[in-house]
């Protein structure tokens, strides 16, 4: 069938006017705008809810749905703030996990000691201990839902016994060498993230702390490991800290995979006077700070980061403030994958933060009205 070059014209015109155009949104469940892209530009579909116009034809930003939940604490218990470790760990209860998924959530962060998994620096990992307590609560995480998530969390602050990795303490073949053996038990399963260090801080050289994450990238994917890796900055891995501090390096390091969408920033922020989350009150809700990083996040590669610790007190301040924060993290996604509060896990139920539920099942009022209205 032949047009004549008016209707060809038209034809063409009226195309244009349906396309998207670059980093906009282009289908979705409810969409109603144009679901065609811009030459150059691909439609990809981040979930059922979300696709967006991303150039090239590469592979989707990110296959991580939206996320939300906690923090499950108690192989971390008695790490101090210099990577030092004098205790035995205390498992977080396994009846946990059913509870919160139950309740929506789909992400679980799980801290644990360098010293618990590897007693000795750059060693083999304690098998026994292993076998028996840590991939014991991970698999019961993840056996909670079908749809639930795991953040293996090395909770170290980018040392051992007081020395910084590649600055003075261990090396970076230390350093990767814990994550190529996690990568040979958990690197065929796309549930589990690797959190690659809690809280980098005071770091002389943040140049070459981006060196050591840029090492255990490339060691972690030539161990077979195609998870993907959370990526911290310093300053205790700082929302605020992050667009003008490690951020601009950071978004720099590459994947043997290919693109980066596997390479998600990691990042915390908490709500009380001095951002240490020692406090019960909460004195600002962070959509100022997260804008910002959203912001960066999108002007540097449309890249991802999720905030994976935060949170405040039982009290009515906190209340409003988390709840704020925690809505502007659902509706940022898919540029801020997701969020997990701290904490519950082996935390008792009179924690300065504690979100860890009540012996008869009810939940902590900071759960119930801040949280849990804003899971996935």
């Amino acid at each position: 069938m032949k047009y004549t070059a008016a209707l060809l014209a038209a034809a063409s015109v009226v195309y244009a006017q349906q396309q998207a155009g670059e980093w906009q949104q282009c289908g979705g469940i409810d969409w109603t705008g144009a679901t065609t892209c811009v030459s150059g530009t691909v439609c990809t579909e981040y979930n059922d809810y979300y696709s967006q116009c991303v150039p090239g034809a590469a592979s989707p930003p990110s296959s991580l749905p939206r996320l939300g939940g906690v923090n499950t604490a108690g192989y971390d218990f008695s790490v101090a703030t210099d990577g030092s470790f004098n205790g035995t760990g205390v498992s977080p209860p396994a009846a946990q996990y059913t509870h919160f998924t139950g309740e929506g959530a789909n992400l679980f962060r799980i801290p644990f000691a360098w010293q618990l998994m590897t007693p000795t620096l750059g060693g083999p990992i304690n098998e026994t201990w292993f076998s028996n307590f840590y991939d014991k609560t991970v698999q019961a995480a993840l056996a909670s839902s079908p749809n639930s998530y795991v953040i293996v969390d090395l909770h170290n602050y980018a040392r051992w016994n007081g020395e910084i990795i590649a600055q003075g303490g261990p090396t970076n073949d230390q350093f990767a060498s814990i994550w190529t053996q996690l990568a040979q038990k958990y690197g065929t399963n796309e549930r589990i993230i690797f959190g690659i260090m809690n809280e980098p801080h005071d770091i002389p050289d943040v140049a070459t702390w981006v060196d050591s994450v840029q090492y255990v990238v490339n060691a972690v994917r030539g161990a077979g490991s195609q998870n993907f890796l959370l990526l911290p900055g310093s300053s205790w891995a700082s929302a605020q800290a992050f667009p003008t501090e490690a951020g601009p390096l950071l978004v720099k390091v590459t994947d043997p995979l290919g693109g980066t969408s596997k390479l998600i920033f990691d990042v915390h922020k908490y709500l009380d006077s001095d951002n240490s989350g020692t406090h019960p009150d909460c004195t600002t809700d962070n959509v100022d700070v997260l804008t910002t990083l959203v912001s960066f996040l999108q002007s540097n590669g449309n890249r991802q980061a999720i905030l994976s610790e935060t949170g405040g007190g039982n009290t009515a301040s906190c209340e409003s403030l988390l709840g704020n924060e925690l809505a502007f993290v659902k509706s940022s996604f898919p540029t801020l994958a997701g969020f997990s509060v701290w904490a519950a896990g082996a935390f008792d139920t009179t924690y300065v933060l504690t979100v860890t539920p009540f012996a008869n099942g009810t939940d902590q009022p900071l759960w119930t009205t801040a949280i849990q209205p804003n899971l996935p």
